[in-house]
C-alpha cells in the first residue's frame, strides 16, 4: 500500500522541492499539499489515511509549536516530522517534546532526507547526527509542555478562535470568518479560557503566542 504524505508548507517552490524529493526517497508514495494550518487541519478531518506530515512550523495559521501540538491531539496517529530553516538546538528540543517523530532542516540533501523519513516511517526518532548529542543534552521546559497539552486539548476549531483571538480578531469578525454565530464564538471562548486555565481573552492570546518561534527565513537584519 502507498504511503499517503501531506507536505504543509506555504512556498510552492520548496513543495515541489519536496515532492521531487519524496519520489526519490520513498518510491510508492501519495501526495497531497496544503499551504497553512487550516487547510491541513481539514485534510487531516476528511482524509484518515495519511501516515505523515511534512510540516513547516511557520506558514500562516501554525504559530509555531501551537500548530503542532493540535496536530498532535487531534490526529495522534499521524507521525510529524517538522520541515524547517531553524536549526537552533533548542527549537529542536522543544519540537520533539511537543510531539515531533523528527527534525528535518530545509537545507538537508537526499540522502538525509531518506533516511530521516526511513526512521520516521520505522518508527524511530530522527533529527541531524551533528546535533543528536547536544539536543539530547537539552533539559525539556516544563512550562511550555504543560502550555502546550492545554492548548492541544482544544478542538480544531476553538483553536482557530483562538488563533484569530491572539491576532486580534473581535467576536464579531471571527463568526464572519468562520461561518458560525457570535454566541457560539462567545461559548468557544469560555471553553479556551477553561482549558487554558487564564481569565481573559487577552490573556489567551498570550498563551498562543508564547509557542511561536522566530522564522529565519523572515527574520530582517537589524
Amino acid at each position: 500500500m502507498a504511503t499517503r504524505v501531506l507536505i504543509a508548507d506555504d512556498h510552492p517552490l520548496f513543495r515541489a522541492a519536496l515532492v521531487q524529493a519524496l519520489g526519490a526517497c520513498l518510491g510508492d508514495i501519495e501526495i497531497v499539499e496544503a499551504r497553512d494550518l487550516p487547510e491541513t487541519t481539514a485534510l487531516l478531518e476528511r482524509d484518515e489515511t495519511i501516515d505523515l506530515i511534512l510540516l513547516d512550523l511557520h506558514m500562516p495559521g501554525s504559530h509555531g509549536l501551537a500548530g503542532l501540538a493540535s496536530i498532535r491531539c487531534n490526529h495522534p496517529a499521524v507521525a510529524v516530522v517538522v520541515v524547517s530553516a531553524n536549526e537552533d538546538p533548542r527549537v529542536i528540543r522543544r519540537v520533539l517534546d511537543h510531539g515531533a517523530a523528527g527534525f528535518i532542516p530545509k537545507s538537508s540533501g537526499l540522502d538525509d532526507m531518506t533516511t530521516a523519513l526511513n526512521a520516521v516511517l520505522d518508527c524511530r526518532e530522527w533529527v541531524p547526527r551533528h546535533l543528536e548529542r547536544t539536543v539530547a543534552e537539552l533539559d525539556s521546559d516544563d512550562e511550555d509542555l504543560v502550555l502546550a497539552e492545554r492548548i492541544a486539548a482544544l478542538t480544531p476549531q476553538q483553536f482557530r478562535v483562538l488563533a484569530l483571538v491572539a491576532d486580534g480578531w473581535l467576536n464579531k469578525q471571527i463568526a464572519d470568518e468562520l461561518g458560525i454565530q457570535e454566541r457560539t464564538v462567545k461559548a468557544h471562548m469560555s471553553e479556551i479560557l477553561h482549558k487554558l486555565e487564564v481569565r481573559n481573552r487577552t490573556q489567551a492570546g498570550i498563551a498562543l503566542r508564547r509557542l511561536e518561534l522566530v522564522d529565519p527565513a523572515r527574520r530582517i537584519s537589524d
